[in-house]
Parts: C-alpha cells; structure tokens; sequence
C-alpha cells in the first residue's frame, strides 16, 4: 500500500512538473513569429529584415525563412507562416489572394504607388510595349523574366498573348534577371526585363517602363502585410505594428541602398537603420500592453 502511495504521489509530481513545463513552453511558442520573404525580391528581403529586428527588440521570438511565392502563400494558408510582406494588390497577387482568402486577414499597407511593368535602360529608343516586336533583333528575341508563379511572370505572359509579341519569353530567377541587365548595360546593349519598383535597381541604373496601352499590369498598386488567419487574435500588439508598418518613396528608397549597398548581414543594416530613423520606428509599434 505505501509503495502504491508513493508511485501514486511521485505520478502526481511528474504529471505537475509536464504540464508546467508545457504551459511554459506553450507561452514561448506563443511569442515565435514566423515570417517569409521571396529571395531577390528586395523591398520584401529588406521590409522582412527590418521588422524582425524591430519585433526582436521588443522581446518576440521571430523565426524568418525564404520560399517560392506559390509555397509561401499555401504555408500562410495552412498556419505554418505567420506574416508575409511583400503582397502586392490589387493586380500582382490578386489571384494568389483570392484563392486563399478565407483562411488570411489582411493587416496593413506598407507602400503606395509600387509598379510592375516590362522595362529597358533609359538609352533604348523603345517606350511602349507595342514595339517590341519591331525591335526584336537588338533584344536578342527574347525578354529577361524572373521565377515562374511570380505574380509579374503571370502578367508578363498575359502581355505576350495580349501584345502577339514574338520574342521568347526566359524566366529564371530575379538574380539571375539582374546580372543579365547589369551586363546589357555595361555593353550598352538593349535589353528587355520583367521588373518592379520599388528596387534598388532604379537607383543604380537609368531605367524605365515600356508604357502598357492595354493596361495588362495595371496601374500603381499597394505593396500590403497579409497573415494567416487568426494571427491578429493571438498577437494583437505585434499585429498592429504591421498595420503601422509604412513606407514613403524616400524611406523605402534608402532602406533599399542601404541594403544593397550595406554589408552582407542585412539584419546589421536593419539595425542601423533603425538607430537612424527611430522617431518613425518608435510610431510603428503601440505602447499598450504587450502580447
């Protein structure tokens, strides 16, 4: 009988010390963000550096990983991201949006006045899309593209059919789209590529957009935070800084040159930029309770 009281009472201490240490586990969990960034998209590399740093300096936990917007958009659906930054609305991602919808909550607009387009160095004597096809010999037959399901690689295929160009349409990755611009330009040679701004090639090269008479990539759109369903619920305070989260042409400009051009810890540079704008940094984030 004793030994069965004392297996009974040591049970009891076990089970005690599990479940404080679940409960302990389970607030830590509660504080991980998970965030996700597309690679080679730099205002959403650079947006995604600087609000981890700025979440890690408030006490959050914050996990960051990089996938192919496809994945990326179905890992927020199913819970496994948190906050994505880099939506672009209402054309780029429209659809991705859409097919998701119920299971995302919108959170916030970081940029105003973003672009999509087909785009040439300044020196190019071409200025509308309509004109590609006469010009095709000097660009090679073909057009410079970024990765398949990008929302621009979409668009940039509903061009060629819209337009009956007759160039080839490559896709790649944005890496590899920016070292085929940088050489075109050393050359000074006329290049096509899919492209967007904001990006820090706009402040490195003398670029512009082919005008878009049918309109195949819209207008400006809204770079916005969405995140997966219930995130505001469980991180109301973190939630908000997203919501707060905004960008003007000249801020989101230097944060792009300071990344590119900084070192290659991106995280290093998000905190000097921080140090260096911190009266805005300081209005982002509420000062209610935390979390």
């Amino acid at each position: 009988m004793m030994k069965i009281k004392l297996f009974t009472v040591a049970t009891i201490i076990a089970l005690l010390f599990i479940t404080g240490c679940t409960n302990k586990d389970a607030k830590q969990v509660k504080k991980e963000i998970k965030m996700c960034y597309v690679d080679g998209w730099a205002e959403g590399v650079a947006m995604t550096n600087l609000a981890e740093e700025i979440l890690l300096e408030k006490g959050y936990k914050v996990n960051v990983k990089s996938a192919a917007v496809n994945l990326l958009f179905a890992s927020m659906s199913n819970g496994d991201t948190d906050v994505f930054m880099d939506t672009w609305l209402p054309v780029t991602h429209k659809e991705k949006v859409a097919r998701f919808a119920d299971n995302l909550e919108y959170i916030g607009t970081n940029y105003a006045n973003a672009k999509i387009g087909l785009v040439v160095p300044s020196y190019s004597k071409f200025n509308s899309i309509e004109e590609l096809n006469a010009n095709a010999k000097q660009l090679d037959g073909k057009i410079i593209g970024i990765e398949r399901g990008a929302g621009i690689t979409v668009k940039t295929d509903e061009a060629m059919e819209q337009y009956g160009l007759k160039l080839k349409f490559l896709t790649s990755s944005s890496i590899a789209m920016l070292a085929e611009l940088k050489k075109a330009i050393s050359e000074h040679k006329d290049i096509v590529v899919t492209g967007w701004a904001p990006h820090w090639m706009f402040g490195r090269f003398d670029l512009k957009f082919l005008s878009d008479p049918k309109k195949v990539y819209g207008d400006a759109e809204n770079i916005q935070t969405y995140a997966r369903k219930g995130f505001k619920a469980d991180f109301p305070k973190a939630a908000q800084f997203f919501a707060n989260f905004s960008l003007d042409d000249e801020q989101m400009s230097k944060l792009l040159a300071d990344m590119e051009e900084g070192s290659a810890d991106k995280n290093a540079v998000a905190k000097a930029w921080i140090i260096a704008n911190k009266a805005l940094v300081d209005s982002w984030f509420p000062k209610e309770k935390k979390d």
